[in-house]
């Protein structure tokens, strides 16, 4: 079974669709000189999800949405290696005259 099978199974509320908002240095660089901002999102999220999610929580026109598979970074605990857990991120830019206030 592919993985867009699973997607037109699962519906979504937006509000399960994005996890939280990335706020970091390059984020906020971001965010003010091209109107783009990070989200970490859910890992069966589609990019149609993410949009309608960031329009109806944030009351915004957003223009293009851009997904990214983070991958785990290795972590030692006592004598193990582990990998902390892999998660998508997307990058949203919005319409020229919208706006998001995070900070």
């Amino acid at each position: 079974m592919s993985g867009n099978a699973l997607n037109t199974s699962l519906q979504l509320e937006p509000h399960q669709v994005i996890l939280r908002p990335l706020v970091t240095e390059k984020g906020i660089h971001r965010s003010e000189r091209y109107n783009q901002y990070s989200f970490e999102i859910h890992s069966l999220a589609t990019k149609r999800d993410v949009k309608t999610a960031i329009e109806n929580l944030f009351n915004v026109r957003v223009e293009s949405v851009r997904t990214q598979t983070r991958k785990g970074k290795p972590r030692r605990f006592r004598y193990q290696i582990t990998h902390t857990a892999d998660w998508r991120k997307a990058i949203v830019t919005l319409h020229a005259e919208d706006k998001i206030n995070f900070y």
